[in-house]
């Protein structure tokens, strides 16, 4: 029996100092315990408690850690730049708004209010920050997605609102990142998730990439005919209207 309690204190001894110097080798960045899978969980997490009294991590919330790094002003805290590479457990984390936008070129503005979107019903405030707005109850398909995919239906559901560009251009710009190899196809495969509106837009896009209307057609059939969508800026793509797009008022500004 003492030789097993020696043999139990001698591993959790070498995976506390593994988890340390992962770590301190890791830089500025957040940790989980599913960063260190494969480890005793009882194990990592003790070492992890360890460190953040000695002050070599911060614990941001259950299972959620940070390693700052020095700078002029203190210790540096996560911010909207590191969002979208931070792994949170479980969560996705993905570009919106006015951030998505700028992403995809429609716009220069860097929005006052950071803007995420994530599959799940929340994320933590002490790494996205008190004051970032979080769009949740994104679908889970979106967790297969490019950062530019994601970014892209986030820009289809807000209809290009957030573009600086004139209607057509918007348009044109939008239509040139769907010609990119598979990626109609990638966003077709999730688009059942989407809200109809969304759904509608990706027939329009797709019509005018001149895809099959065999190809279209289970989006087609998926929309009640009955329904008109407010396209917004997107009201000008070329088929809008055959996919049940709303007639722009004549004093909306383009």
């Amino acid at each position: 029996m003492r030789t097993n309690a020696k043999k139990t204190g001698s591993d959790s001894g070498a995976t506390a100092e593994t988890v340390r110097r992962r770590i301190e080798a890791g830089g500025e960045r957040a940790w989980r315990l599913a960063d260190f899978e494969g480890m005793p969980f009882t194990a990592v997490a003790q070492a992890l408690s360890r460190l953040t009294r000695s002050g070599v991590i911060q614990r941001l919330g259950k299972g959620l850690y940070y390693r700052s790094r020095p700078t002029a002003f203190g210790p540096s805290k996560p911010n909207s730049t590191q969002i979208r590479s931070l792994s949170i457990r479980r969560k996705g984390v993905f570009p919106a708004g006015i951030g998505a936008a700028n992403l995809l070129g429609f716009t220069t503005q860097n929005p006052s209010r950071v803007e995420v979107a994530t599959d799940g019903l929340s994320l933590p405030r002490l790494i996205v920050g008190k004051e970032t707005v979080i769009h949740t109850r994104r679908p889970e398909s979106w967790r297969n997605l490019s950062e530019t995919d994601a970014a892209l239906l986030d820009f289809l559901r807000n209809r290009g609102k957030s573009s600086e560009l004139s209607s057509e251009e918007t348009v044109d710009r939008l239509v040139e990142y769907f010609r990119e190899q598979g990626r109609f196809e990638r966003l077709l495969g999730v688009a059942q998730s989407e809200p109809p509106r969304v759904r509608a837009i990706l027939g329009a896009i797709g019509q005018q990439l001149g895809h099959a209307e065999s190809r279209l057609f289970p989006l087609r059939q998926s929309l009640n005919p009955l329904s008109r969508f407010d396209f917004g800026l997107l009201a000008v793509l070329r088929h809008a209207r055959e996919w049940q797009a709303k007639e722009r008022r004549t004093d909306e500004t383009v």
